[in-house]
């Protein structure tokens, strides 16, 4: 049967942390594995209240099939929102709603990407990048961080030595490693780019997250003409819907990511976008984000108080300023991939960080989710993975 397969889907890991969270369900397991918001957050009386509404007021017009480039009025929603909080001059027409960001990576795959082509990711970098990537079967040139972003020299380097077709980041609190990248940074890789005929894909599912420090601007949104910006509600609102999408000023980009779509999907979700829009219409969405903000303040806390208390001194870590992730590093090269075996054992779980790099295997590495978990929880499930380290 192997021959009938696709090089591309034969070529593609599975995601690593999907195969957690199916033998995570148990309650006595603390997983600190998933990207997951925390279910409190839900804002479902409002939700309530809106699905009710757009059914009422439209009919049968929200069950009907909608046009690929989305709900109008929603996009037009996210565009002013960029206008206010980032002074970024986009319109409706520079927005594509897409089936949650993972799809936006697919569509700029299909897009983009031939086979062997050169793009450029994070090391480490967000698995599901990697992962929607390697169907289109591309060479990856991986970009090291560190605590201020990306390494400006690799980078030159890269783009020097190759015709890349994207960088991709996520600049703000990124995952896995929960770090941001420094105003000198920014301007740092903004100024090379501009110099190549490469587009900067800059992916924000975490940047309204932010409850310590001062926002900085995007690398690229409104300075350069490849630029991409991709956002979400999963981490504001709620994953369930996938909804997310693609803002670029790029019209040549934006036709052949809609011709795209049509071909993946026609559309995302019509009901939810109108649900969606009618929410935003109708709440306070920074109101309910500083909620958010102070809840993942106290758990971020909770975990690196316990993370102080129980590792020990030599497993170094992230301290984010927000988002959802932390990183530790354990020392002389351990391997987590053995440290999650023995920890899963005593019913507790972590990413491992080899599925975040794209030739690593046992690596020393590993990611933490603070946001899922009560500070009791979080200081519970430190405690048993120090306890094994």
């Amino acid at each position: 049967m192997e021959q009938l397969f696709s090089e591309g889907i034969k070529n593609t890991p599975s995601s690593f942390i999907r195969e957690i969270l199916k033998t995570t369900a148990q309650s006595d397991v603390i997983s600190f594995a998933g990207g997951l918001p925390n279910p409190v957050s839900f804002p479902m009386r409002e939700l309530n209240d809106s699905t009710n509404r757009v059914i009422t007021t439209y009919e049968s017009k929200v069950f009907q099939y909608g046009t690929t480039e989305g709900h109008d009025d929603l996009r037009a929603y996210i565009a002013k929102r960029y206008k206010e909080k980032h002074n970024l001059d986009y319109d409706k027409e520079d927005i594509l709603i897409t089936t949650g960001s993972q799809q936006a990576l697919d569509l700029l795959g299909k897009v983009l990407i031939n086979k062997k082509d050169a793009v450029a990711i994070e090391k480490p970098g967000y698995l599901g990048a990697i992962q929607s990537c390697s169907m289109y079967q591309p060479d990856f040139l991986e970009i090291e961080l560190n605590e201020n972003g990306l390494n400006t020299e690799m980078l030159q380097h890269c783009l020097s030595s190759r015709h890349v077709k994207f960088l991709y980041t996520v600049p703000n609190f990124q995952n896995p490693t929960g770090i941001t990248y420094t105003q000198k940074n920014r301007d740092e890789i903004c100024a090379l780019m501009s110099h190549y005929q490469t587009f900067l894909v800059e992916d924000d599912p975490y940047g309204d997250l932010r409850f310590d420090g001062e926002d900085l601007p995007y690398i690229g949104a409104g300075k350069l003409r490849n630029s991409v910006l991709l956002g979400s509600i999963s981490k504001i609102i709620t994953p369930g819907f996938r909804l997310g999408w693609i803002c670029t000023k790029n019209k040549e980009l934006m036709n052949y990511l809609v011709i795209a779509k049509q071909a993946s999907d026609l559309h995302s979700n019509i009901f939810a976008q109108y649900i969606i829009c009618d929410y935003l219409q109708h709440n306070d969405l920074n109101e309910h984000i500083k909620k958010i903000r102070t809840l993942y303040k106290t758990q971020s806390d909770a975990m690196l108080t316990a993370m102080e208390e129980f590792f020990p001194s030599d497993v170094t870590f992230t301290r984010p300023q927000g988002g959802m992730f932390m990183w530790a590093t354990l020392p002389n090269g351990q391997s987590s991939v053995e440290l999650f075996k023995k920890a899963s054992a005593e019913r507790v779980v972590f990413v491992p960080g080899d599925p975040f790099y794209t030739n690593i295997t046992n690596a020393p590495t590993m990611r933490l989710n603070y946001t899922n978990s009560d500070p009791v929880t979080i200081r519970e499930g430190i405690r048993r993975i120090a306890a094994v380290m």
